[in-house]
């Protein structure tokens, strides 16, 4: 039994380390100047990392190219998959975000190490509050203090 939990406990060690590492990393890009071929529709400066969609996980959740884990879209509380109006917030999400590019600030990375970010897609809109409007997914208040003024 004890090494079973030396062995989690190591486990969760590597996350934390991993995610702390992706954090820096992320940190220190932002720091580097880059060139932009085209204006974005908010300030680059803004932004922590961007990316082209290329998985929907769930309602809220997604992969974009170049990130190593997955990003949690910040303020947004979708359906799980498996649960009422799961399927139709990720089928909402997809349609918005797969294949597209993002650009996102980070915000925090959960207990499950992923990256917890406010997304915008390049016309502009905010990702979180284009999946309330749509009525598939609402506001995580907890987290967000309102900021979309529907808690």
């Amino acid at each position: 039994m004890m090494g079973l939990g030396l062995r989690r406990a190591a486990g969760c060690l590597s996350e934390a380390r991993t995610a702390l590492a992706l954090v820096a990393s992320l940190v220190v890009s932002a720091c580097v100047p880059t060139e932009v071929s085209a204006p974005a529709p908010m300030t680059p400066s803004r932004f922590d990392f961007a990316g082209q969609v290329n998985r929907v996980v769930d309602g809220d959740t997604f992969w974009i190219s170049g990130q190593r884990t997955r990003i949690r879209v910040w303020g947004l509380d979708a359906p799980e998959i498996g649960r009422a109006g799961g399927s139709a917030a990720t089928a909402q999400l997809s349609g918005l975000v797969s294949g597209r590019s993002v650009q996102c600030r980070l915000r925090d990375v959960d207990r499950y190490g992923r990256i917890v970010g406010q997304c915008w897609l390049p016309d502009g809109r905010d990702i979180a509050a284009a999946m309330i409007a749509s009525g598939t997914a609402r506001e995580y208040c907890r987290f967000s203090g309102n900021y979309y003024g529907t808690c």
